[in-house]
């Protein structure tokens, strides 16, 4: 496993700037299809809309898949990683209680990218919303019923 090796330097760029946009990236342990079912998915929606409530962030995008998901947030007054934490967290605390499982839910870490002010968000959040339709869950967008944008 060569390329875990040095998977803690990836953490070590990692910059936090409240105002700027990121697409972050979660995945459940082991890829499990956790959010297969519509109503685990809406608890991962719920803590989106928590993290919004609390002034954390503002969701521009988001797709919630089987087994991760994708979030395109403009950072507010708090750094990534407690914004992730806490997230995470709900998450899988409230999935745990609900279907009566106990453990962890997510893999280790997250995946972000800090959107630059030149590129088309439309096109990113578009690139979001697109993802059941690459993974082959639906043939178009607006039958997949876990995912929003502020543009569309």
């Amino acid at each position: 496993m060569p390329e875990l090796k040095h998977a803690h330097r990836l953490r070590n760029g990692r910059y936090s700037e409240s105002g700027q946009i990121y697409l972050l990236t979660a995945v459940v342990l082991n890829r499990a299809p956790l959010f297969h079912d519509f109503k685990c998915g809406r608890l991962v929606v719920d803590a989106f809309r928590t993290a919004e409530r609390e002034g954390f962030a503002t969701s521009l995008a988001w797709v919630v898949m089987p087994d991760h998901f994708h979030w395109l947030i403009e950072l507010q007054n708090t750094q990534l990683p407690t914004l992730m934490a806490r997230t995470k967290s709900r998450i899988a605390v409230t999935l745990n209680r609900a279907i009566g499982r106990q453990g962890p839910v997510w893999q280790h870490g997250y995946h972000d990218r800090g959107i630059r002010k030149e590129e088309d968000l439309q096109a990113v959040a578009r690139y979001i919303v697109r993802n059941p339709i690459r993974a082959g869950l639906v043939s178009k967008a607006g039958d997949y019923p876990l995912w929003d944008a502020i543009w569309l």
